[in-house]
C-alpha cells in the first residue's frame, strides 16, 4: 500500500499544481494580478469557495459548471489538472527508476527521504520546467502566441541548472584540472549545440517564409527545447513535433475545420514533442538504431 499513497500524493501534489496553472493561463491574458486577485467565475464574477477549487473534483462535481451563474466551464480545467499530476508522477518514475528499484519499498525507507537525499533538486527542476511548458501548451494552443513571461524564464531557469549542475559537477573533487575532461564537459556542450541547431533550423525558416511558416515564438521555444533535451534526444523531439503537427493539421483539413490558410499554433506539438523525447528519447534512439543495424 505504501507506493501506491506515493503515487497518490505526488499526483494530488502535480493537480493542485495544474490548478494554479490554470490561474497563470487566465490572467496572463487578462492581465489580473495572478495572486492577489482571489479566483472566480469569468463569466459571473462569483468568488470561488475553497471546495470549489479542489482538483478535477469540483469540476466532476459541478458537472462542468459554474455553481452560481451555471455557465459551462471549459475542459481546459480538469485537464491541465490532470496532465499536471500525471506528468509530476512520470517524472519521478521514469528519470529516477533507481529511487524504487534500489532501495524497495521498505517502510524505514520513506520515498520522501530518497527523494530529498537523492534527486531531490532534479525533481525540482523538471517539475518547473513541465509546469512552464503546460502553461505554454494552453497558452498557445488558446491564444495562438507563446508567452514570452513564460518562455524567458524557462529559457533561464535551463541555462542555469545546467551551468549549474556542471559546475558542481567540477567541484565535486577538488584535486585537480583533470576533473575536466570531455566526457564531463559533453552534457553542457551537447546542451548548447542541440540549441543553437534547433534556433538557426527555425530562423531559417521564419525568415524564409516570413513568418507564415512558423511564428518567433516558436523559434525561442526550439532554443529553449533545445538547451533542454540536449543531444541527441532534441532530434526526437523535433521530430515528434513535425509528424505530429502534420498528423493534426492533415487531420483538421480533411474535416474542414481547417483550410490551407488557417493559422494552426504549433507550441503545443513542440511541447508534445519535447514531453516525448524527455520520457522515451533514449529508448526511440535505440530502436531506431536497432531498425538500423547498429
Amino acid at each position: 500500500m505504501f507506493p501506491y499513497f506515493c503515487y497518490t500524493a505526488i499526483f494530488i501534489l502535480g493537480a493542485f499544481i495544474g490548478s494554479f496553472l490554470n490561474v497563470i493561463i487566465y490572467r496572463l491574458h487578462t492581465k489580473e494580478p495572478i495572486v492577489k486577485a482571489r479566483s472566480h467565475c469569468p463569466h459571473c464574477g462569483h468568488i470561488l469557495e475553497w471546495y470549489e477549487l479542489v482538483p478535477i473534483f469540483s469540476f466532476l462535481i459541478q458537472k462542468g459548471k459554474c455553481r452560481r451563474c451555471k455557465h459551462r466551464i471549459s475542459m481546459q480545467y480538469p485537464l491541465v489538472e490532470g496532465a499536471g499530476g500525471i506528468l509530476f508522477l512520470m517524472v519521478v518514475v521514469f528519470n529516477f527508476p533507481a529511487i524504487w528499484q534500489d532501495f524497495g519499498w521498505a517502510l524505514e525507507f520513506s520515498i520522501f527521504t530518497k527523494l530529498l537525499a537523492f534527486q531531490f533538486l532534479n525533481i525540482l527542476y523538471l517539475w518547473a520546467v513541465l509546469s512552464m511548458m503546460i502553461v505554454i501548451f494552453a497558452y498557445d494552443l488558446k491564444h495562438y502566441i507563446i508567452p514570452d513571461k513564460i518562455l524567458y524564464p524557462a529559457i533561464i531557469l535551463v541555462i542555469c541548472y545546467k551551468l549549474f549542475d556542471f559546475w558542481s559537477f567540477i567541484n565535486w573533487d577538488l584535486s585537480g584540472i583533470s576533473n575536466l575532461e570531455f566526457e564531463v564537459l559533453k552534457p553542457l556542450l551537447y546542451s548548447f549545440l542541440a540549441a543553437a541547431g534547433a534556433l538557426a533550423f527555425f530562423l531559417s525558416i521564419f525568415l524564409i517564409t516570413k513568418g507564415r511558416g512558423l511564428g518567433f515564438g516558436d523559434v525561442k521555444f526550439a532554443f529553449f527545447m533545445g538547451f533542454f533535451l540536449g543531444w541527441p534526444s532534441i532530434i526526437v523531439g523535433l521530430f515528434g513535433a513535425w509528424v505530429l503537427g502534420a498528423i493534426i493539421g492533415i487531420a483538421l483539413l480533411m474535416t474542414g475545420k481547417k483550410v490551407l490558410k488557417s493559422e494552426i499554433p504549433f507550441g503545443p506539438f513542440l511541447v508534445t514533442g519535447t514531453f516525448t523525447a524527455m520520457f522515451w528519447g533514449d529508448e526511440i534512439i535505440k530502436w531506431y538504431f536497432g531498425l538500423l543495424g547498429f
